[in-house]
């Protein structure tokens, strides 16, 4: 070692760079504006994880880079922000960062502070009476009209940009507003991790839609393989079904009896052959015969020429009958 060091800071020295090459993954944290008692119910929670929360000067932490076997691991340093602490894990960085987001609680803004991301004033109703708080709001680009006596914010605002240092009357107008941009938690600046470091924009994911994002990756992959007649395990049962289908058709519409086609070709015959009968011309019957059959002509004649004889007969009985009476 380069340069003179008391042993207890040796020890420490020592304790970091082994810690450095046990732990697989290392981040850098800045532990400003961090209250300790924060802190400490933090470094609880993490240790029943196994990680470990590890703060000291940056002259010995940049001793322990030297000291460790993972020399790229040095590069992390570039990442110090205000009071940089390092942290270590056996979690993945992606893991690790959303581990310690989920320790953070909002808090307002205190003059001097950086803004941890874009600070935005939303449009709407606010409880400031009209007055000089107007030319405040305009200082900052806010938009602002009179409704019912109170100032109204037409169109949100972002007042302060990520890394912008918040001042003393922004600060008064956000908490006025009952707007706390600040965040009070574990602020992981970067991680290290098999010769990569991973910066926090790096790690802020959104995982809803990532999780979209894959499922429809992997419904367009499996679409275009089966477009293309690709066949792996995912593609091969819906590429034979496919055929099956498309064979089944082909069959189908040539009228191609076997075991699969038989059932459907006898159906579709019968449909048609009922749809035929249903549409085939009417046939003319013969007119039926009236209830009463007419008599031919020959008949009647013969009829009437039987009838007279009968009356001429009757006629011809009754003059012998009274002959018989005069005798």
């Amino acid at each position: 070692m380069s340069e003179k060091v008391p042993e207890q800071k040796k020890k420490t020295v020592q304790e970091f760079a082994d810690l450095m090459d046990k732990y697989p993954v290392v981040g850098v944290i800045n532990m400003r504006n961090l209250p300790t008692k924060q802190l400490q119910s933090m470094r609880a929670k993490l240790r029943d994880s196994d990680t470990i929360i590890k703060m000291t000067k940056k002259r010995l932490l940049k001793l322990s880079f030297e000291k460790t076997n993972k020399k790229d691991l040095g590069e992390i340093q570039d990442h110090f922000k205000g009071l940089p602490a390092l942290i270590f894990t056996n979690d993945n960085p992606f893991g690790l960062y959303s581990d310690l987001q989920k320790t953070k609680s909002s808090a307002p803004a205190k003059p001097g502070q950086e803004a941890p991301k874009d600070v935005v004033i939303p449009a709407g109703p606010t409880g400031f009476s009209p007055g000089p708080v107007i030319g405040q709001l305009g200082k900052y680009g806010i938009k602002t009209g009179v409704e019912a006596g109170k100032i109204v914010i037409q169109d949100d605002a972002v007042v302060a940009k990520k890394g912008d240092i918040i001042d003393v009357e922004l600060a008064g107008i956000l908490s006025r507003m009952g707007i706390e941009p600040m965040e009070i938690g574990l602020d992981l600046v970067a991680v290290y991790e098999n010769g990569t470091i991973f910066t926090s924009d790096q790690l802020h994911i959104d995982i809803d839609d990532y999780v979209l994002k894959f499922a429809t990756s992997y419904s367009d992959s499996l679409n275009l393989a089966v477009y293309v007649g690709y066949a792996n395990e995912e593609t091969i049962n819906i590429l034979l079904g496919k055929a099956f289908n498309d064979a089944k058709a082909l069959a189908l519409s040539q009228s191609i009896i076997n075991d699969v086609t038989a059932k459907e070709i006898i159906m579709k015959a019968h449909k048609e052959s009922l749809s035929l009968s249903n549409n085939l011309p009417e046939v003319k019957t013969e007119e039926k015969q009236e209830k009463k059959e007419v008599t031919p002509k020959e008949d009647i004649l013969e009829t009437k020429v039987s009838d007279d004889a009968q009356k001429s007969e009757k006629v011809s009985d009754k003059p012998e009958e009274k002959k018989e009476e005069e005798n």
